[in-house]
């Protein structure tokens, strides 16, 4: 961690940032109820800037709750070459809190399994899940956090769009694989941008992955790319896209395990709106959103909302 001291700039903007993400990690964990009372957190600390920034947050937000956690910081040393391993050590002994650094050599496994040229991402994923939900029930963790972030569960979700042919996300709160633990996502509601600039105020010593991080092909950084762009070119689409995520239609999707197609009859009234909801929404000539209440029948009424 770097000891060069902040600006006055810089301690105001670093105020309000961390205030800011302090609110929408209370916000995810509130929504969620990814902790109560009693909890061990398990925080699976990787050494970048998002996990960094996750331990940072819940220790300020375990002063604070009105209920009583513990943290446990968790990293696994997959013995990649030229791994520095005297920096989160040095860091966490630095914090004062509990932690364990577990060495297992992953890299070597998924350098001797994957042929050169392709991604590795899934073979070290399912190998470090593995090694981490071992950890997590030997030392009696309730929840194992992991640091994906709103920006992760948005590209996470185009990714099986385009390739997997499912509509899927990370999801906030999950069961692991095992079936063993409850896994929270704290920094699901925290854009990458604001965590990348906090990461950089804090002076986190962020540790690079050469593993998965360097590789070229693949599709994660393409989709990252697209993302970016439909940023800069149409600001507000993102937040449009994660909101999306939150206000799911099945009616008006294809899935017939979700709705029951199958007995929709005249009968049947208007569904969330019926083919209404196709209309195109009226923008405002200023690009400003705003949400327009339109009443379809007595009884119900369709709400759009007008983006640009």
């Amino acid at each position: 961690m770097s000891n060069t001291p902040l600006s006055a700039l810089q301690k105001t903007q670093l105020m309000k940032l961390e205030k800011k993400l302090r609110r929408h990690v209370g916000q995810a964990i509130s929504q969620y109820n990814m902790i109560e009372d009693g909890d061990k957190v398990m925080v699976c600390l990787s050494g970048g800037k998002d996990s960094y920034a996750m331990l940072s947050i819940l220790m300020l937000l375990k002063v604070s709750a009105p209920i009583h956690f513990d943290i446990v910081a968790v990293n696994l040393d997959q013995k990649q070459p030229g791994f520095p391993e005297h920096i989160l050590p040095q860091y966490l002994n630095e914090l004062g809190i509990e932690y364990h650094i577990v060495e297992e050599d992953t890299y070597g496994i998924v350098k001797e399994k994957v042929p050169e040229g392709k991604t590795t991402c899934s073979l070290c994923s399912r190998l470090r899940r593995a090694i981490l939900y071992k950890v997590a029930k030997n030392i009696g963790a309730t929840k194992v956090a992991l640091g994906h972030h709103r920006d992760d569960m948005i590209e996470t979700l185009m990714l099986n769009m385009f390739y997997g042919g499912k509509m899927k996300a990370m999801p906030a709160k999950l069961v692991s694989d095992n079936g063993e633990h409850v896994v929270i996502r704290p920094l699901a509601f925290c854009k990458e941008s604001e965590l990348i600039q906090y990461a950089a105020l804090k002076h986190f010593p962020i540790i690079p992955c050469n593993l998965c991080g360097s590789q070229p092909n693949m599709q994660r950084q393409n989709i990252k790319k697209m993302l970016n762009d439909w940023h800069q070119e149409f600001p507000g689409r993102i937040e449009s896209m994660f909101t999306a995520m939150q206000n799911v239609v099945p009616s008006h999707l294809c899935d017939n395990e979700l709705f029951n197609f199958s007995d929709i009859n005249s009968n049947s009234g208007v569904i969330n709106g019926g083919d209404t909801a196709f209309d195109e929404p009226e923008l405002n000539f200023n690009g400003s959103a705003k949400e327009t209440k339109m009443p379809t029948n007595k009884t119900e009424q369709l709400t759009i909302i007008e983006v640009q």
